[in-house]
């Protein structure tokens, strides 16, 4: 993602803040709760974002980098592939204590696509850089082809 280059963490990653323009280009939108980052992890007491999106140290207020934009991205793939709302009826208090508290993560499908995912919500430094995202991604798309 552009804003991470820019030194930028979105913070609030969801599927409604992603808009598509006529050529299929995907542009990120809703920049309200984003923050700078610094060379070491930044901490924000503020509440940020939207609980099923949100990665488990946001949630818990800890300090963030731009990983957590990361989590909040396989949660959007999540919801490509599996064409579902993340935690469907499921209250948000809920939700923020199953993620934070107790590690519960959506159902995570088989497959290379499902690797990915299970990877962007990995803990915070061991989650793929968007570069990588990118790159796999592409080799889903190129094995699905055949």
């Amino acid at each position: 993602m552009c804003i991470h280059r820019m030194k930028i963490v979105h913070r609030d990653l969801k599927s409604g803040n992603c808009l598509v323009n006529k050529h299929s280009k995907v542009k990120i939108c809703d920049f309200g709760l984003s923050r700078s980052l610094t060379p070491s992890p930044v901490q924000d007491s503020s509440s940020a974002g939207t609980p099923e999106w949100m990665a488990p140290e946001l949630i818990r207020n800890e300090p963030f980098t731009e990983k957590c934009d990361i989590f909040s991205l396989g949660v959007i793939i999540w919801e490509l592939y599996t064409l579902k709302r993340p935690w469907e009826g499921v209250p948000p208090i809920q939700v923020v204590y199953a993620v934070a508290n107790d590690g519960k993560r959506l159902e995570i499908p088989e497959g290379p696509l499902g690797k990915l995912i299970a990877d962007c919500w990995a803990e915070p430094d061991d989650r793929p850089s968007c570069e990588e995202i990118l790159s796999r991604l592409g080799e889903c798309s190129r094995s699905s082809a055949n």
